[in-house]
């Protein structure tokens, strides 16, 4: 009897030490995952700023036209079409180099084969169509030097606009530049003071810059013995950016 209590007693015994045990090791376990947790680094929170865009503008004088020319023939054969085109396109830009256009300002800008078709969709011809574009650099002769080219030309020739250029533009577009920038802070810091705030560093700046194409001109072969009228005017060099600044 006195045995069978004892084995009660170490049974008994045993249990809650297994118990207590396990208590503790757990505690240990939930104590070691709290201190991971407290070392784990805060999620960032999102950048605060200010991001804004402003546009700069500055005129500048053109020194460049850049004329588009192009000459179509049509013939009942792709031979004949492309003969007459190219003996077009040859004589334009023998005109065109002998007013003073330098053989690296005259660029080949198209070549089109097609053939023309009747009613019910059978081929009648052919049409070729050649682009030439020529950088003319004496702005005073480009009237005469275009009408010279169409002349050479004949009824094939065609003029597809001209548009302005100014070369040597760095100094306009830095200037552009400098104005697009201190119109950008402006904006920055009337929004940074309206929120309470102060202006930080720059964080990122990208600027972009308008392309201008071709000015359309209607050119009638009537008019080929007379100069055309060329006013280049102001040509507006442009840079837009866009500047993100931190708030303090």
């Amino acid at each position: 009897m006195t045995r069978s209590r004892s084995t009660i007693l170490l049974v008994l015994t045993f249990v809650l030490l297994v118990a207590l045990s396990s208590w503790l090791l757990g505690n240990r376990s939930v104590a070691a995952s709290a201190s991971v947790a407290g070392e784990t680094p805060p999620v960032d929170r999102a950048r605060e700023g200010v991001l804004v865009s402003a546009t700069g503008e500055v005129l500048g004088v053109p020194d460049t036209l850049r004329a588009d020319f192009a000459v179509v023939a049509n013939a009942t054969t792709v031979d004949e079409a492309l003969n007459l085109a190219n003996a077009a396109m040859t004589q334009m830009q023998d005109a065109l180099a002998t007013g003073g256009v330098a053989k690296a300002d005259l660029q080949t800008s198209d070549v089109g084969i097609n053939p023309t078709h009747g009613r019910r969709g059978a081929i009648t011809g052919y049409a070729v169509n050649e682009g030439l574009t020529a950088r003319i650099r004496t702005i005073s002769e480009a009237g005469s030097l275009i009408t010279a080219g169409v002349a050479a030309g004949g009824d094939a020739a065609r003029l597809l606009g001209v548009s302005f250029e100014v070369e040597k533009d760095d100094e306009l577009l830095a200037t552009a530049r400098r104005k697009a920038f201190a119109d950008a802070q402006a904006k920055a810091e009337l929004y940074a003071a309206e929120s309470g705030r102060e202006l930080g560093q720059v964080m990122s700046i990208s600027e972009t810059t308008p392309q201008y194409g071709p000015v359309d001109l209607q050119f009638a072969r009537s008019s080929a013995e007379s100069a055309v009228p060329i006013e280049p005017g102001r040509q507006p060099s442009v840079v837009t950016v866009a500047v993100e600044w931190s708030f303090r």
